[in-house]
């Protein structure tokens, strides 16, 4: 079974619509609890960093979704969900995350320019990947695919191993996925990704 963390804050039923398109067992859910049982757990994330580290501690989910992580069952955070991986975010002051991953998340700089037209923040649309390493969410993913980015933070991940794909954006090649072990996540949203995320989906409901 595949859990889908509810703590409030993310495109929970655009999530497990696309993994029940899959034939995968999948499921939303606010009871901690649950990630004690499942196979695979998914942590999205929609919307300011701090409010969705505080919902997720508040919520209880920040212990047992560590203790699924230590017994080697695979996570896949999204968006704010991989962000929240990291120790820290600049978002709006400075707050703690889940520290997995080495890193903090910081904003594009203002007023980047490509080809003559200043670059507007957020990065919103579509974007292709840099594949930097075989992840396995990436399996059969061709590199430069397209895929769909809403943010104006990004993850700077401290140690270049942890980083499975780039994207540039103006001046700034910046951290699309993670993958540490068991530990994967993107940056941009599978679920309004088309057939590419529909891959990546895949492939993460067959580990």
């Amino acid at each position: 079974m595949i859990i889908i963390i509810d703590y409030e804050m993310g495109n929970l039923r655009s999530v497990e619509k696309a993994f029940e398109s899959l034939g995968f067992a999948a499921r939303v859910s606010a009871d901690p609890q649950d990630i004690a049982s499942a196979d695979k757990v998914v942590l999205p994330g929609v919307g300011a960093f701090a409010d969705c580290v505080n919902n997720l501690r508040n919520g209880g989910f920040v212990e047992p979704l560590l203790a699924h992580v230590k017994a080697g069952k695979p996570l896949l955070g999204i968006c704010v969900g991989m962000q929240m991986l990291l120790d820290t975010s600049e978002e709006f002051g400075s707050h703690r995350g889940l520290g997995l991953i080495p890193g903090k998340v910081i904003r594009f700089p203002a007023g980047m320019i490509e080809n003559g037209e200043r670059l507007k923040v957020p990065h919103m649309g579509w974007n292709n990947l840099l594949i930097k390493q075989s992840s396995p969410l990436f399996k059969d993913v061709e590199n430069e695919s397209f895929v769909y980015f809403v943010h104006s933070y990004y993850a700077q991940a401290q140690n270049e191993a942890d980083i499975a794909a780039s994207c540039r954006y103006g001046e700034v090649e910046f951290c699309a996925s993670i993958w540490r072990d068991n530990i994967m996540a993107t940056q941009f949203h599978p679920e309004k990704s088309q057939a590419v995320g529909l891959d990546i989906f895949r492939n993460f409901g067959e580990l």
